[in-house]
């Protein structure tokens, strides 16, 4: 007996090193392709966000002109957002079987315009609200996801895996943290058996906010990189936004930093009193470039203790009723405190609200060279 459990106990104990060999390259690996993602900008509302995916909408949104300004501004990758149901439709379509069938095609060749124009490609599935409400409430949906990343991961296995990433989710909603490291961990293994080179970019519960990386469990898989967002503080750069928390839509020229003496007349612009109160928080909590820095060095250290790498893939702030020098404030303050802790960037958006280029469809894009210049970009 004693000749017999030996020999296992040695294979064992061969096998656990050998796992342990294995995971230290993944990560290593997942490190060295972090470099890839430094500077980036969120392809939003193309593939994602809106209720009009035909060709002649997609072709003209964000076109070869656009990822070619994007490589000439200094960015090295883009986030291409997707929507899950029609990506869904058209990855079971056959040829010529319906208005979705061609989806998948109009997204190869944007992935491959990127690509050709020397850009790493954050493929992110983007779902709509009703989807994710569906992931939280039932595991018939959880199985859907999982397939439709393992037939995703094996179309793109082909593509180049040092510059072609697979982000699990954007903002998953889910409130129970459990639920969803179970829920990313069976996803994550689907991406990776139909696409074992590629670098996976996992994310936090609810809205992937620095909490809620703070709060997961890194998974077993090396070959992972780790997201957060960041939009703090909100009452500044959400002011004047119609969705999230109703009151947001009265704020408008919230200053950043702000002074007791900026803010007075415009906390009168919130009319209900608790809401009022949240404004008014905004300033007393002194939000200003050591504030952010502190909140970041949080996920940094995170990212040290679990010895992986992390990307801020969205950070943004609306732009519509923002003083502009405000908004530039802000921007060069979060890209500053990111790579001060040596985390790669993405920001949102290209041309949707919080935009670093405006554009009216068929028409040029309008660079703000003061948002570049924030980001410690310039044209080449």
């Amino acid at each position: 007996m004693r000749s017999f459990l030996f020999p296992l106990a040695l294979f064992v104990a061969f096998a656990s090193a050998a796992a342990a060999q294995d995971r230290a390259s993944d990560v290593q690996n997942a490190f060295g392709r972090a470099q890839h993602l430094k500077r980036g900008i969120n392809a939003s509302e193309w593939f994602a966000q809106t209720e009009d995916y035909s060709a002649s909408r997609t072709d003209r949104y964000t076109d070869a002109a656009d990822i070619a300004l994007i490589a000439r501004l200094g960015f090295d990758h883009v986030r291409l957002s997707i929507d899950a149901a029609p990506l869904e439709a058209s990855l079971q379509a056959l040829p010529g079987g319906g208005e979705n069938s061609d989806f998948l095609a109009r997204l190869d060749r944007a992935v491959d315009t990127m690509l050709g124009d020397g850009l790493s490609v954050l493929i992110d599935i983007h779902p709509s609200d009703d989807y994710k409400q569906r992931l939280r409430n039932g595991n018939d949906s959880v199985d859907r996801l999982a397939m439709l990343w393992r037939k995703l991961a094996a179309h793109y296995a082909g593509r180049d895996p040092e510059r072609v990433f697979f982000e699990i989710m954007n903002e998953p909603e889910v409130s129970d943290p459990y639920r969803w490291a179970g829920l990313q961990a069976r996803v994550a293994a689907a991406i990776r058996q139909a696409a074992p080179k590629h670098t996976i970019i996992a994310t936090g519960a609810m809205w992937s906010d620095v909490q809620d990386l703070l709060a997961l469990q890194s998974l077993a898989d090396g070959n992972v990189i780790y997201n957060f967002h960041f939009y703090e503080p909100h009452e500044f750069t959400h002011q004047g936004a119609t969705w999230g928390e109703p009151w947001w839509s009265y704020s408008h020229s919230i200053p950043y930093p702000a002074t007791e003496s900026s803010m007075q007349q415009l906390l009168k612009q919130v009319p209900d009193g608790a809401n009022r109160y949240q404004l008014e928080n905004y300033w007393l909590n002194h939000w200003d470039a050591g504030h952010i820095r502190a909140l970041i060095d949080e996920a940094a250290e995170w990212g040290r203790e679990n010895h992986v790498p992390l990307i801020c893939d969205e950070f943004g702030a609306y732009r519509e009723h923002t003083d502009p020098a405000s908004r530039i404030n802000w921007i060069r303050d979060v890209r500053t405190a990111l790579e001060a802790d040596g985390i790669g960037w993405t920001m949102w958006d290209y041309r949707g609200g919080f935009g670093v280029v405006r554009k009216e469809d068929g028409q040029p894009a309008q660079v703000d060279d003061d948002v570049v210049k924030a980001l410690g970009l310039g044209r080449k």
